[in-house]
């Protein structure tokens, strides 16, 4: 059962691709000719995007890439940072706060999602790879953290909660500091990267594939976990985790890998 009021689903998102096929929603970046660069109102869209996505009901996984040659160049310096420039303080907080609203809502959305870095993913676009929870690399992708390179603090978004618990402090501080660019091999061996492939569109596909046809239940509450035991302690921790298992068992398709087994089956998830 899925709780809605009176306001109705978006029909149309106007400032990047979006599509639903097979469970898996996927949100193309559509700016190829500025390397996918963010504008206000990608940020907005996909902010509120991210709250209505678990309550469609058609939706079990998000796929976010970009078209063309990079994933995501960050803010566009046109478009967002000399605009920025003319605004008085409060506009700003207002800004940033948008800006940590798209990680925030990342994090705490349901749906596993999937970065299809098939490019450059700098600045903004590195932190939304980064707030994904699985980063599928095409070889020529990149992240670069430029936050310093243009005068401002490394840690933004969210990037300095999100990437040491990823990759280590050590790792981190000289990513976030320096804001060099490391490429895919690197991304891999540093634990940034899930996977660095050849064939990034079917790699996302069939992880995509996977998860929609999976047991959706499952999956989503091991995110919600993850996410909440971060500043746990272990106590708090394995007692969350005895609740959450113990209802866990009550569901359809806890009882379904059962009866699969006990039939000799593969068993058929329903996600409830």
């Amino acid at each position: 059962m899925t709780f809605r009021a009176s306001a109705g689903f978006t029909s149309n998102w106007e400032h990047f691709g979006f599509t639903v096929a097979d469970g898996v929603a996927t949100v193309t970046f559509s700016r190829p000719e500025k390397l996918n660069a963010l504008t206000f109102d990608v940020y907005a869209d996909l902010r509120d995007l991210l709250a209505e996505l678990p309550h469609r009901g058609d939706a079990r996984v998000l796929v976010i890439t970009g078209q063309g040659r990079g994933f995501c160049s960050g803010g566009d310096v046109e478009e967002i940072i000399g605009e920025l420039r003319k605004m008085p303080a409060a506009q700003l907080l207002e800004f940033t706060r948008m800006t940590g609203a798209v990680v925030k809502a990342m994090r705490e959305c349901q749906l596993p999602i999937i970065a299809s870095v098939n490019g450059i993913a700098a600045g903004a676009g590195s932190v939304i790879a980064l707030a994904s929870d699985f980063r599928l690399l095409a070889e020529k992708a990149a992240f670069a953290f430029l936050f310093t390179k243009v005068g401002l603090a490394g840690a933004d978004m969210g990037s300095a909660y999100l990437l040491p618990r990823l990759i280590g402090l050590g790792r981190a501080t000289e990513l976030l500091m320096l804001g060099d660019k490391v490429d895919s091999a690197t991304a891999e061996r540093i634990g940034l990267a899930t996977k660095v492939t050849t064939d990034l569109p079917g790699e996302t596909a069939a992880l995509a594939a996977r998860l929609a046809d999976g047991p959706a239940l499952a999956y989503s509450t091991t995110k919600v976990l993850l996410t909440r035991e971060l500043d746990m302690d272990l106590g708090s921790s394995i007692e969350l985790e005895a609740i959450t298992q113990a209802l866990l068992m009550k569901s359809d398709d806890h009882g379904e890998f059962y009866a699969a087994w006990a039939a000799g089956r593969s068993p058929r998830w329903t996600g409830r």
